[in-house]
């Protein structure tokens, strides 16, 4: 994989993750509004630096600036079998920065250099399936439901809970 590019946008900008953002991530990931979403991982913050280091080294994420400052993190997972060739996305963004229209933002960015530079058809995202904010954010880009995934991942109280698998085709992207 090459070194991934800066995307730009409105007043957001999309560069690759470094190694110096890592501290200041898992930050926002214990935050509670984050952390009911992030799951067990939110209270082991060794775990989750230990993640956004594999991210740093595998070029496997981007770090979101809004008005250059740091603001978020966007990861993406790629399947480069020429039959099933897809991109996966997650992201999250501070709590101070949530309601102001910057996460469909970032994703809108995210999603136009998976389908155009790197030539994937189909995107997904798996929200937690009681996640009505996100499940809005993804539907207003063109995500489409899949299904419900169930006992799909653990939550923050240990139980283990629904997700919801949404699609977006290059050509629905809004």
């Amino acid at each position: 994989m090459t070194r991934l590019p800066t995307l730009r946008g409105g007043r957001v900008a999309l560069r690759p993750l470094r190694e110096d953002d890592v501290e200041w991530l898992s930050g926002v990931i214990a935050q509670p509004a984050v952390a009911r979403w992030w799951g067990p991982r939110a209270d082991d913050r060794e775990r989750i630096r230990a993640g956004l280091l594999e991210d740093v080294a595998a070029d496997g994420a981007f770090a979101i600036e809004v008005d250059g400052a740091l603001a978020g993190w966007l990861g993406f997972d790629e399947e480069h079998e020429p039959d099933y060739r897809h991109a996966g996305l997650d992201i999250f963004l501070a709590p101070a920065l949530h309601g102001q229209r910057l996460g469909p933002e970032a994703l809108r960015l995210a999603a136009r250099w998976l389908f155009d530079e790197r030539r994937h058809h189909r995107l997904t995202i798996d929200p937690a399936a009681t996640n009505e904010r996100a499940i809005g954010v993804y539907a207003s880009l063109g995500f489409k439901p899949v299904g419900i995934m169930r006992e799909y991942e653990r939550a923050p109280d240990g139980r283990w809970r629904d997700g919801l698998l949404m699609d977006l085709l290059a050509r629905e992207l809004t």
